[in-house]
């Protein structure tokens, strides 16, 4: 199988990690904008989320000879009696990945793109890299690891405080607004065109971030939020970020077995063996879920069925491409965790700086704001990127892991 053994490697892994992971939360947040069901499209995009992994297992996961100490994904995957507290592991951390971007999906109208993402890997990040940080056997410098949380924390704080003045800018243009253009911007036509350029607010009639445009938007979208309190966004924004802070670690220990679960002997996991793993329980969970929720749907969006579900084409291939890229990025910081240190891994959690430029450029969020809106949302953003450079610059060597782990069972190693 391939490996990633060099931090220039594992760096690379992680930019390509970010651009997909940073660009398929919008393709998903277009089709809810458009009116599409969040149970239709959820469903489209386990399935080649799913498939992602399956492509990476029989490819790179196969790559090479295999041995005893390195099995290949097919002689690994037949030894499941062997390592299953490995697996209980990475399927754990399948279900958490599933919850927190179940959850996610259903803030993202409520919150935003571009804040719900921030405030999302800002609490991944403050949980989940600590978390590796200790689980790694401390590779990452903490000197420099531990102040980056700290730049994440106050993100997580001017990123609530963004979306609260946010969300008061408004309540105060849709007051300003007359009952006529009121009643004629709810009349509004919805979009009949499907490409992805018909997403961007100069088509639609109404100038980004007017009462018009948010009347329009509200009309046309599937999970409406008007009228509804700015906390439950929040609240569904945090408990998902809590959640997906969980799926790293869990990870993290099935292909490391820092627990020392498995008896002497038997090979742990490989990432490739633990993204399928991973990916199988994410599937399984996503798929009962939402086809419950065709039928019994949160948030009072309409009841459907699984024919109907079956006969929704539309933006079907954004939301199969969406699967797609996120089941990549996932892989791709699995494998570079697994070289330079899950905890600077974690980095990759920049991808908010992806959607957020998807966010303003493409579906006009945060036009016409107050100062303060605006000075908060630049703050946050700053912070971020602060966070993100400074996670990146305490990456460790995988292989010091192993010498770590070496040094405690051997009375050779100094002090």
């Amino acid at each position: 199988m391939y490996l990633v053994e060099s931090k220039e490697g594992a760096i690379a892994c992680m930019v390509l990690s970010l651009f997909f992971l940073g660009t398929f939360p919008a393709l998903l947040t277009l089709q809810e904008r458009r009116g599409r069901l969040p149970q239709h499209t959820f469903l489209d995009y386990s399935i080649t989320n799913y498939l992602a992994a399956v492509i990476f297992a029989l490819t790179l996961g196969q790559f090479g000879n295999s041995s005893p100490d390195t099995p290949n994904f097919i002689q690994q995957l037949s030894q499941v009696q062997d390592n299953w507290p490995s697996v209980m592991f990475t399927l754990a951390g399948g279900v958490a990945l599933s919850i927190g971007n179940l959850s996610s999906q259903y803030a993202w109208p409520f919150v935003g793109l571009s804040v719900t993402e921030v405030l999302v890997c800002s609490i991944i990040v403050v949980i989940g890299s600590t978390l590796n940080y200790f689980l790694d056997g401390k590779i990452n410098r903490a000197e420099i690891l531990f102040p980056g949380v700290a730049c994440f924390v106050i993100a997580v704080f001017l990123g609530c405080a963004a979306h609260l003045s946010n969300s008061a800018d408004n309540e105060a243009k849709l007051e300003h607004l007359s009952a006529d253009s009121e009643k004629e911007a709810v009349e509004t036509s919805p979009i009949l065109s499907h490409d992805m350029e018909s997403a961007d607010c100069s088509s639609r009639g109404a100038e980004a971030g007017t009462a018009d445009f948010l009347i329009q938007l509200e009309s046309r979208r599937s999970i409406k939020v008007s009228g509804r309190s700015t906390l439950i966004g929040l609240f569904i924004t945090f408990f998902a970020g809590v959640s997906l802070s969980l799926f790293s670690p869990a990870f993290n220990l099935a292909t490391n077995d820092q627990w020392h679960t498995l008896k002497e002997g038997i090979p742990r996991l490989s990432v490739y063996t633990s993204f399928f793993y991973f990916s199988t329980s994410f599937f399984v969970l996503a798929f009962v879920l939402n086809v419950v929720f065709l039928y019994r749907p949160m948030l009072n969006l309409p009841k459907t069925s699984f024919k109907a579900y079956l006969n929704d084409w539309n933006g079907r291939g954004w939301t199969f491409l969406a699967g797609f890229l996120c089941g990549f990025g996932n892989g791709l910081q699995f494998m570079s965790g697994q070289a330079a240190g899950y905890a600077a891994a974690d980095s990759v959690e920049a991808f908010p700086l992806i959607s957020t430029f998807w966010g303003i450029v493409l579906f006009g969020e945060y036009r016409r704001s107050s100062r303060k809106t605006y000075v908060l949302l630049v703050g946050m953003l700053f912070m971020f990127t602060v966070a993100v450079v400074v996670l990146m610059a305490s990456s460790g060597n995988g292989h010091e892991r192993g010498v770590r782990k070496s040094c405690q069972t051997s009375t050779l190693c100094a002090d």
